[in-house]
């Protein structure tokens, strides 16, 4: 947790934020991750949640640690009924129960992520090769969604950083481009003329490597569920949810800022930055307050949004002297 503390943070322990016998169990499990010798243990991952089981336990691995960031003693984890039925994945259908319903088609192995670009060190990168690329940790991180809905994600993954600094990004390399998968074959909300396909997304090279920006590969110390964006996910913690592309397929490294899919889709509404901000409304309705899911249902107590999610002491200095309003 050394990397967090040098950025200024202050931990609350996990056993403060969750029931001390889910987190003790949860420990058990986070003890390690993606061991080579354990990887073939790892179970394939079911259908989706709705339709069966939760997905199996991760694999040890000796020395993964835990590190709960940006989740204050009153963020408790949202269920994991919750987090894991209430999904936007378009690739899946628009409704929010459709991923889970869906999503089981998704084959999540073999799996391979491209590194392209402006790096000294490209390539394609497997998934067992990803899992064991950097110690796993759990942290535990707070999500809004632009729509005015939140939740409190216990994820399971590593900082984006140990993959940048691995691959050898070269001066040109000022933005980073996330490109998942789109297969109608396993999509089938690829039918619906939602956005062009394959989803796109992208960062800022500094919020790339900002060591909260992370690849998820499960959460609740289990397997990532598909409609979660099973196998590989990002995770931008003080973004809007759409900015943490799921089902990755392709890393990207450029010189021009990447265009979006929402950016694209409809510009006057979705901006590159999408950083969560309560003083600039979305164009159809207020951002200043949100619902947290697992509060009393979808109709839980609007809460006062927090400025960069909360997370301003850590990346307010990303954007200083920008307008965020025009650069929203």
């Amino acid at each position: 947790m050394h990397f967090l503390k040098d950025h200024g943070f202050q931990h609350p322990i996990a056993s403060e934020i969750t029931p001390r016998a889910v987190y003790q169990q949860r420990r058990q499990l986070l003890q390690g991750l993606a061991a080579a010798g354990a990887l073939g243990a790892l179970p394939a991952l079911r259908p989706a949640q709705a339709q069966s089981p939760r997905p199996g336990k991760l694999a040890a691995l000796p020395g993964a640690r835990s590190a709960v960031a940006g989740a204050m003693a009153l963020d408790k984890p949202t269920p994991y009924k919750d987090v894991t039925s209430y999904n936007n994945f378009y690739e899946f259908g628009t409704d929010k129960a459709d991923p889970a319903k869906y999503a089981g088609s998704l084959k999540t192995r073999p799996w391979t992520v491209a590194v392209e670009g402006e790096v000294r060190k490209p390539g394609n990168y497997d998934l067992d090769t990803l899992l064991k690329l950097a110690p796993m940790e759990e942290r535990i991180y707070r999500l809004r969604c632009v729509e005015g809905w939140s939740m409190v994600v216990p994820w399971v993954g590593w900082s984006l950083a140990e993959l940048i600094r691995k691959v050898e990004p070269t001066g040109n390399a000022k933005f980073v481009q996330f490109i998942t998968l789109a297969d109608r074959a396993q999509m089938p909300g690829l039918s619906q003329a939602v956005l062009d396909w394959p989803y796109v997304e992208g960062l800022r090279m500094d919020e790339a490597l900002h060591p909260l920006t992370m690849l998820a590969f499960g959460l609740y110390g289990e397997v990532l569920p598909n409609q979660n964006g099973a196998p590989v996910r990002l995770v931008v913690p003080w973004k809007y949810g759409f900015k943490s592309g799921k089902s990755i397929v392709k890393i990207r490294f450029v010189e021009k800022q990447p265009r979006t899919s929402w950016e694209a889709a409809i510009p006057s509404e979705y901006g590159f930055y999408s950083n969560v901000n309560p003083k600039v409304d979305h164009p159809r309705w207020s951002q200043a307050t949100e619902r947290r899911l697992g509060e009393d249902g979808l109709f839980a107590k609007k809460r006062p949004t927090l400025m960069f999610n909360g997370y301003e002491p850590q990346v307010g200095q990303l954007y200083a002297g920008m307008d965020l309003k025009k650069f929203y």
